[in-house]
């Protein structure tokens, strides 16, 4: 999936020469000064470009590049996730440049950003939680509808994000989808066979019905759709939170909170309780734990599709389905 070694792409050791897409797309009468290696990605390569501009100021922008189709899909989700959460919230995410196809070499993709400079500190979670909760408050789906308007990609594998009317409706495709992936990838699973009529028919109603039901609705909310700890840090130069890596979809504010219960997770009670002076939780209250937990299922559930070679992973989700069609 990574470059392929195009004019352009390898980053670093003095280079400075970039494909003349990437030129193109940087501040105009700018001048490379130099490229580095820089950040680290499962899909793709990442690199810090410098250059000089005309009036002599100097300025880095952030590149990712990668080959092949599935990589123009994943550049493209990237730049317009990035572009709706910077739309809304400035502050919160690196401003998207561009994203587009090498002049060089037609199978390799890039999508480009301004260099925001974080380390690996968590965010403040009051911080980190009032700019979420005004990326979720403040976002509004441009037809009222649960969705997104490109295939979004969480790592190299796509999600589905067709527009639907209904939070249940449109969880349980996305799951669906999710699940077909990981069986794809893994195999059939016997006990999740078994264990699938009961998650669909009983359990996803049982949560997620009762939001818009009895005049209850629920706002399609922006989401950042991975938001895991990495996907975070604090910008060394302002000090606030800033996250990345997006592949957003409108949503039940409350789906973001799945990716928080795995065990990967970092962002802990803390977190939960600074988002929710922002933002209560969604009635029925009490329903609130099982949500999560099955929203906690659609991540588990791409995750181990994603990294195909993991039995853990289907272990993990298969266990999640058994909890959830245990208790609900």
């Amino acid at each position: 999936m990574n470059s392929n070694g195009s004019e352009g792409v390898e980053f670093g050791n003095g280079n400075n020469k970039v494909d003349p897409a990437v030129l193109a797309a940087l501040p105009e009468g700018c001048t490379v000064v130099s490229t580095a290696a820089h950040g680290k990605s499962f899909w793709a390569k990442t690199s810090r470009i410098h250059v000089e501009l005309a009036d002599g100021i100097r300025q880095s922008f952030f590149i990712k590049v990668i080959s092949n189709d599935t990589g123009r899909n994943m550049m493209h989700s990237e730049f317009e996730s990035m572009k709706a959460i910077h739309g809304i919230v400035p502050d919160f995410a690196p401003r998207p440049v561009a994203w587009g196809t090498f002049r060089s070499d037609a199978e390799t993709h890039f999508y480009l950003c301004e260099f925001r400079d974080f380390g690996d500190e968590m965010p403040v979670p009051d911080d980190f939680t009032a700019r979420l909760a005004k990326l979720h408050q403040n976002s509004q789906s441009p037809n009222g509808k649960f969705g997104f308007h490109v295939t979004t990609y969480a790592g190299n594998l796509p999600q589905l994000v067709g527009w639907e009317s209904s939070w249940e409706t449109f969880f349980a495709k996305s799951l669906r989808h999710a699940l077909d992936l990981e069986i794809k990838a893994k195999g059939p699973d016997p006990e999740l066979d078994a264990l699938l009529p009961i998650l669909f028919n009983r359990v996803i109603p049982r949560l997620l019905r009762p939001l818009e039901t009895n005049g209850r609705s629920v706002k399609p909310s922006l989401v950042h759709g991975d938001l895991w700890y990495a996907n975070s840090g604090i910008d060394r130069e302002t000090g606030g939170s800033i996250i990345f890596d997006a592949c957003c979809f409108y949503a039940h504010n409350e789906y973001e909170f799945g990716q928080w219960r795995p065990a990967c997770n970092r962002f802990g009670e803390t977190y939960l309780t600074a988002y929710q002076k922002h933002v209560g939780k969604s009635a029925p209250v009490e329903d609130y734990d099982g949500r999560i937990d099955l929203y906690k299922l659609r991540f588990n559930t791409h995750v181990s599709a994603l990294f195909f070679d993991n039995m853990v992973l289907r272990e993990q989700y298969v266990s999640g389905s058994l909890s959830l069609c245990i208790i609900h």
